[in-house]
């Protein structure tokens, strides 16, 4: 099964469904490609990876990229739904560590909300901690 990724926008929030894989060669390219794509239109990007069968280490890579990529550019991309597979593979990696993860495309976007506030009101919000257990 090859990569389906689906683009949508909430609240100035890019949200993108993937199905299938994330594996070394196209699939890894095309996530690559539509996330740095997003981040030229917006600062705040969901990835939910409920749908994904199977994720090999290249595939890791690119979502810890991707991660990275927004930083660098102040913004963040949070990662929602995880399927068992990847959460096995971020597990065993330790790349839960390193990135916000949520159960649930919907938590992730109020988390966008969450740190707003906490920036309104003079408390810094935590930044790059995991916001839902990997079991």
């Amino acid at each position: 099964m090859v990569l389906h990724l689906d683009v949508s926008k909430t609240n100035e929030i890019g949200v993108v469904q993937c199905r299938g894989r994330i594996i070394f060669g196209g699939e890894a390219d095309e996530l690559k490609r539509v996330v740095l794509d997003l981040l030229n239109q917006t600062h705040r990007i969901v990835l939910n990876l409920l749908w994904i069968e199977h994720i090999d280490s290249t595939g890791l890579g690119t979502l810890v990229r991707s991660f990275i990529s927004a930083r660098n550019r102040g913004a963040e991309i949070k990662f929602a739904g995880l399927s068992a597979n990847v959460r096995r593979a971020m597990k065993t990696t330790n790349v839960n560590r390193l990135l916000e993860v949520y159960d649930s495309t919907e938590e992730a976007i109020k988390s966008f909300h969450s740190h707003e506030a906490a920036a309104g009101s003079g408390k810094a919000a935590p930044d790059g901690q995991i916001r839902a257990s990997i079991a």
